[in-house]
């Protein structure tokens, strides 16, 4: 997926906070003989430590909007990693590509859990990161991806989904979850139908986990992601007042969760 001038244009319209330009730079690290390529974004004028924030990327992979909402994470505070969970160079050109490639691993939860672990290792090793206050954050595929993560029992202060998947094929790991967490939904996303809402509920319930679950009016799919048009006929679109609200709801959770 390629960001657009409206795109670009919205990114830059949302607030910053006082920090200078994000430092960036590419990371390698590995799952096995596979190459992962993440992207590390620090705050400019950091001194010492900062909390750490894990994101994790659609269906369409490691790509301009991450790396963009990595940034902007940095320029809140954050140290923030964006996670390659597809591996270097697996990058779906098409919506066919990406759900071929999304199945593999929504279909393997366990080599999903495995490759987000390896990112969250990867983020408390950096230098600038304090590793006692990590949150992990994703934008659909990526939201189911945190999900799992806090289900597999990751010691992370708090997970955050945005329009993601809240289905599981182990509803009852929810017990083993540590962190808070926080899920964005589309309150008409067609490609999460409400049996899957209610299940995720009565899943976090049943698993006593401090959770909170917020639904946007006229939101679908992707409602975050400005390339996603503005057509909500077709199941995805963006909705620049949802999006706005759950950014700024983000940003009260992260300071609750890591204290800053």
């Amino acid at each position: 997926m390629r960001l657009s001038l409206l795109s670009l244009l919205i990114f830059s319209l949302l607030p910053q906070a006082g920090f200078a330009k994000a430092l960036t730079r590419t990371i390698e690290y590995k799952d096995g003989d596979v190459t992962l390529e993440g992207f590390l974004a620090v705050p400019a004028n950091l001194k010492g430590k900062a909390p750490g924030v894990l994101v994790v990327h659609e269906w369409t992979g490691l790509g301009p909007y991450v790396k963009k909402r990595a940034e902007q994470l940095a320029d809140l505070g954050y140290v923030a990693f964006a996670a390659d969970i597809y591996g270097k160079g697996v990058r779906p050109a098409t919506q066919e590509e990406a759900g071929k490639t999304a199945g593999i691993y929504k279909g393997n939860r366990p080599l999903l859990r495995r490759r987000i672990e390896l990112a969250l290792a990867e983020l408390r090793k950096q230098k600038n990161v304090d590793a006692s206050k990590v949150d992990a954050l994703g934008y659909c595929f990526g939201g189911t991806t945190v999900l799992e993560l806090a289900r597999a029992g990751a010691d992370v202060n708090g997970v955050i989904s945005f329009h993601g998947s809240l289905d599981t094929l182990t509803p009852d790991d929810a017990k083993n979850i540590r962190a808070k967490v926080l899920a964005f939904h589309g309150a008409e996303d067609p490609f999460v139908p409400a049996k899957d809402v209610n299940a995720f509920e009565d899943e976090m319930r049943k698993g006593n986990v401090d959770w909170q679950l917020v639904k946007y009016a006229k939101a679908v799919h992707s409602f975050t992601v400005p390339d996603a048009g503005n057509d909500p006929s077709k199941g995805q679109a963006y909705n620049a007042e949802a999006d706005r609200r759950s950014w700024e709801s983000m940003k009260l959770f992260l300071k609750e969760t890591l204290g800053r």
